[in-house]
């Protein structure tokens, strides 16, 4: 790495393809020299945990957006057996809230092995999911960072930190700014500030929630800058196309994104409802196209062998930069479609489809915070 100040490095901590997604926009923002903070010098850690990010390390070296791609064998906490007695309900609040004392620092001390790199050499650390265990790793060591927002709009329909904290939550979220206990987005003591897309859609307000909104990202880019996204993510472009321009004498185009919904039977009945309901266009047969979620296991192309079904490993906004594609309607279930600019229809199906398919305190998190 080239020398440079600690104040001007910093650090993408990324567990998404939708992570990476972010961290370019972000690069592609900033000056491509100068200075102060520009394009290219900063570093990108990719987290296995949750995700096999396949070649994306290359591409994305490739790109020049980044100084170094380093790969992340992040360890969830069912890597340490014994992180599991932590866990007994003592019978009360006290007993148990000191257990979790002693299972935050012996999580966050248990990481330090497996991190690559020397965190507090970063003047600016960025993290994506501070609830997976870097969270924890960082607060215990003290290293202050930025904390962002997973997904688009996400914790409007899944507040994980009130939610994984219910009951007391005052007090919890009191005991995590002293950095006794930690708690995500935005409630850890050495975390900075917490960027959120749209803070009016938020039920309930953090003191470091920071609006920034995600579609600012991509407001100034140019051909080349949309070039550049589509050679990091894209493996095999020219597939793609011909994927996306095959059946091309159809006149209504339909996209499905997948999602790594309940067991797969249900999963598999959950699309299989979705193609028969909102495959057609005013009557009209439509050409289907499934993009598969990153972790998302089911065999679309198995089970729907008359459809086209795309690569998974990518994050659907890429198909923004798809010069001449269009498609009639989009369906998600909980995906966010607000940053799709490549449909005319956008279906969000949300919760109330889902109590079809599973009980309702699943999915419905944000009506069970108190």
């Amino acid at each position: 790495m080239n020398e440079m100040k600690k104040s001007q490095k910093r650090i993408y901590i990324c567990h998404t393809f939708y992570h990476v997604y972010i961290a370019c926009l972000k690069e592609l923002n900033l000056p491509q020299d100068g200075a102060g903070a520009a394009r290219g010098q900063a570093s990108l850690l990719l987290s296995s945990m949750s995700n096999d990010f396949g070649s994306l390390k290359e591409r994305a070296e490739k790109s020049g957006l980044f100084e170094e791609v380093i790969p992340y064998d992040e360890k969830e906490e069912s890597f340490f057996p014994e992180l599991a007695r932590y866990h007994k309900d003592r019978g009360n609040i006290i007993l148990n809230m000191f257990s979790r004392i002693r299972y935050t620092r012996r999580m966050g001390k248990l990481q330090a092995p497996f991190v690559p790199v020397d965190l507090r050499e970063y003047g600016d650390i960025y993290v994506f999911c501070d609830s997976d265990p870097i969270g924890y790793y960082l607060n215990v060591h003290k290293i202050y960072y930025h904390a962002l927002e997973d997904g688009l709009d996400c914790i409007r329909y899944y507040d994980t930190a009130r939610y994984d904290n219910r009951g007391h939550f005052k007090l919890k979220a009191w005991m995590a700014a002293r950095n006794l206990i930690f708690i995500q987005n935005g409630y850890g003591k050495y975390c900075l500030d917490m960027e959120v897309n749209d803070i009016s859609v938020l039920a309930y307000p953090c003191s470091k929630y920071i609006e920034k909104p995600r579609k600012e990202l991509t407001r100034n880019l140019g051909e080349k800058e949309k070039k550049t996204l589509v050679s990091v993510f894209v493996e095999n472009i020219q597939e793609l196309e011909k994927n996306l321009a095959f059946g091309s004498g159809h006149e209504h185009k339909v996209l499905i994104l997948s999602e790594p919904l309940c067991d797969l039977g249900t999963r598999k009945r959950i699309f299989t409802d979705i193609i028969a309901e909102y495959g057609k266009i005013d009557g009209q047969a439509s050409q289907i196209l499934i993009k598969p979620h990153p972790r998302d296991i089911l065999d679309y192309k198995e089970l729907f062998p008359e459809h086209i079904v795309l690569d998974g490993k990518f994050p659907m906004e890429v198909l923004n930069y798809i010069e001449g594609l269009f498609f009639d309607r989009v369906v998600t279930v909980f995906t966010v479609p607000s940053a799709i600019l490549f449909a005319k229809e956008k279906i969000f199906l949300g919760e109330d489809f889902m109590d079809k398919y599973e009980e309702p305190e699943i999915h419905r998190q944000n009506e069970q915070i108190y």
